[in-house]
């Protein structure tokens, strides 16, 4: 299934796609798209509906976060060894681990702001995981079960506060739009390899990323497990799997970085596209 929620920013429905690609409102039939519809029982539930008596929602409207609830945003950094390398970083030995404020979450097609005063905007396209059920100290070999379904993100990045201004990453990964995510949440079933999937991002329709998750240092199954091991993990948590090459800092001989006016698209490829207008904050 693939699962979305529409309209108008912090007043968002559930929906969810026919077999024609059309959005039927779920409004209905759930109140959103969170923790228990996220759980096997209600993903189940939503599968045995009849799609055909729901309303179609139009085509232009607008596309939110396709779930909520989300209680914490974990992010993995340098989890693709091409990356690291052009990063000027050696490979991680453990999964690096850092949070973004879940106020940075935004829809697919948002502006993407600009923060004042910044010169080191950057894009990151990563493959997004929603966890459905409770993980903790839970074995790897399991840990795709925990999984409700995968989703494109983009772990918009300022580099000056990133890395320039002490302390952790998570100063230059928390702005408001800095974690849009989707257009749909594809259900774990649909994805049954999450180490299979192609990812690009572009920049005013220049290819600057194009990567594969087969590439990742630390598979998904492997990040859940780990995390699990130092958290629990809850419905709605979403977890951000790393980003390949070809991000605006490692760009020779002279960083790219965003500015105002720009058009940033980026997809994993079966998960949904994404576009943004940069603006300023």
């Amino acid at each position: 299934m693939k699962l979305v929620r529409w309209g108008l920013d912090g007043r968002e429905k559930p929906g969810i796609l026919d077999q024609n690609g059309a959005i039927r409102d779920l409004s209905s039939v759930i109140p959103d798209i969170s923790h228990s519809v996220l759980s096997d029982s209600g993903l189940d539930a939503l599968r045995r509906l009849n799609l055909a008596p729901l309303p179609v929602v139009p085509a232009e409207t607008r596309l939110g976060v396709p779930f909520a609830g989300t209680g914490k945003i974990i992010a993995i950094g340098l989890n693709y060894a091409d990356h690291a390398e052009e990063a000027g970083l050696k490979p991680p030995a453990e999964p690096i681990v850092f949070q973004k404020a879940t106020s940075s979450l935004c829809g697919p097609t948002d502006s993407l702001e600009i923060p004042r005063g910044s010169l080191k905007t950057d894009w990151e396209i990563e493959l997004g995981v929603v966890i459905g059920r409770r993980a903790k100290y839970i074995a790897e070999a399991e840990a795709l079960d925990y999984v409700a379904g995968y989703c494109t993100t983009n772990d918009v990045s300022e580099r000056h506060l990133q890395t320039e201004r002490g302390g952790q990453w998570t100063k230059g990964k928390s702005h408001d739009t800095f974690c849009p995510v989707g257009p749909w949440l594809v259900t774990r079933d649909e994805v049954p390899d999450p180490q299979g999937l192609s990812l690009w991002c572009d920049v005013d329709g220049h290819r600057y990323q194009n990567g594969t998750t087969a590439r990742m240092i630390f598979g998904v199954a492997h990040i859940i497990a780990y995390l699990s091991q130092m958290m629990t993990l809850l419905p709605g948590d979403l977890i951000v799997t790393g980003t390949p090459p070809g991000v605006g800092m490692g760009i020779k001989p002279e960083p790219v970085f965003l500015k105002p006016g720009q058009i940033v698209t980026c997809e994993v490829v079966g998960l949904g596209a994404q576009r943004h207008l940069t603006v300023s904050a």
